[in-house]
């Protein structure tokens, strides 16, 4: 088979990202394409900013079927594909892009896998709660797709953030979207007042992560059976975590949102919807 016709043959992914060198994408999409056999490969790429319009509008000529997009290019890529998702949509930002009729599509699976892994890790997590409410540290581009996804499987929001006016713009983006009733900003100082009531406790901060400032935060006032769960997974058992398992409090780490986000991206590519495993955690875990 002449390299040509080798290539052809050879579905391609990428990442992309600026810099992109600490992407565990590859491993997880890699692992899967070796356990199906498929002919394929995922790779992770540095695009400057400058050069993303022109790598948006090229790459299938490169034979790749898409993509994953991470910092700093979830929003500005919107500008450059044809079809935009309405999570993508609502989000203003995409992390998944792929060829479909020769157009190029973009959505973002992140607060599907923010859902998908409290789903597979604690089954039946919010069925038995009469009061669906979450409290959300953090206002950054991480907490917008799983407010999203809360806001969908029918939580109220209390979101809370150092800088104010960054909730203030989230509450405003979902006022917009219809949810005015089912999302409230509060200051930082009155993080531990609100956990009172709460069913679910999300930190979508750096704060707590290896080499970032400690996450100074006190469950006292959650309730035992309030489910807690942290972005973060370096550590993987953050500050947050350890609390809430002394407590008594379920708790699930964030390493499984990163797994379960590449899933829909996989099925997009290669054609074939992956599962995620223990055996890929400890890889990722490992790398």
């Amino acid at each position: 088979m002449s390299e040509h016709m080798q290539d052809q043959a050879m579905k391609k992914a990428f990442v992309i990202g600026f810099p992109i060198s600490h992407s565990k994408s590859p491993i997880i999409h890699n692992h899967w394409l070796s356990q199906h056999q498929i002919t394929g490969i995922y790779e992770k790429i540095a695009v400057d900013p400058k050069d993303l319009k022109d790598f948006i509008r090229q790459f299938k000529q490169q034979n790749y079927q898409g993509g994953n997009v991470t910092i700093p290019h979830k929003e500005a890529v919107l500008d450059y594909v044809d079809v935009i998702h309405p999570t993508a949509k609502r989000l203003q930002a995409a992390n998944t892009l792929w060829l479909q009729n020769g157009q190029i599509h973009a959505d973002n699976t992140d607060g599907y896998g923010f859902l998908a892994n409290i789903d597979q890790n604690k089954p039946y997590w919010h069925q038995n709660d009469p009061v669906k409410q979450a409290l959300i540290l953090g206002a950054g581009g991480a907490s917008r797709p799983i407010i999203d996804g809360l806001l969908e499987r029918g939580f109220d929001i209390i979101l809370t953030n150092r800088t104010r006016e960054r909730s203030n713009a989230i509450v405003e983006l979902f006022t917009k979207l219809g949810y005015q009733d089912r999302i409230k900003a509060i200051d930082w100082q009155d993080r531990n007042k609100a956990m009172t009531g709460q069913s679910l406790l999300v930190n979508t901060t750096a704060l707590g992560m290896s080499g970032q400032p400690k996450l100074d935060i006190d469950l006292s006032n959650l309730p035992k059976t309030a489910l807690v769960t942290d972005i973060v997974y370096t550590p993987l058992k953050t500050e947050i975590l350890l609390q809430a398992q002394e407590r008594g409090n379920p708790n699930i780490d964030g390493l499984g949102m990163l797994l379960h986000q590449a899933v829909p991206g996989f099925e997009k590519w290669f054609g074939l919807c992956p599962k995620v495993s223990e055996h890929l955690r400890n890889l990722v875990l490992n790398a």
